[in-house]
């Protein structure tokens, strides 16, 4: 999907299935994009156990930072399935948005995909109500 155009969560979902929709194992991974939504690069930024990764947002914003995107996607896997997200899921999700807010670098999703489904931390929270981005 490069140079696709995100224009809503399942698009980015399509361009991180490949890498992270029927894993083992859980692994992170960001949509960098550019100033029209158009994906720039895609990484994989860690691969952990069956049942957590760690991440940390300065390795996630590094990535960012290098290949010179104005806005990110972060997605993970679940290899459960469930894709409810976890608190330390929330927890994330604050500290990246904490983090994007800071660097004017907008967060505009954290998807969670496992088995063929995916869900929206976006949509199914308020945290982008409690930590504004950039447009």
């Amino acid at each position: 999907p490069d140079k696709a155009e995100i224009t809503d969560p399942s698009v980015a979902v399509a361009a991180f299935s490949q890498d992270l929709m029927w894993q083992t194992q859980e692994r992170l991974a960001i949509l960098m994009l550019d100033n029209r939504n158009r994906i720039v690069a895609q990484r994989t930024i860690t691969i952990g156990t069956a049942t957590e990764t760690l991440a940390h947002p300065r390795d996630i914003f590094r990535e960012v930072l290098r290949s010179g995107a104005i806005k990110l996607i972060v997605a993970h896997n679940h290899p459960s399935g469930n894709t409810d997200p976890s608190p330390e899921d929330i927890s994330l999700t604050r500290q990246l948005l904490e983090a994007a807010r800071f660097l004017n670098i907008p967060l505009l999703d954290h998807l969670i995909l496992g088995n063929g489904d995916y869900k929206s931390i976006r949509e199914v929270t308020n945290l982008w109500q409690e930590y504004p981005q950039a447009s």
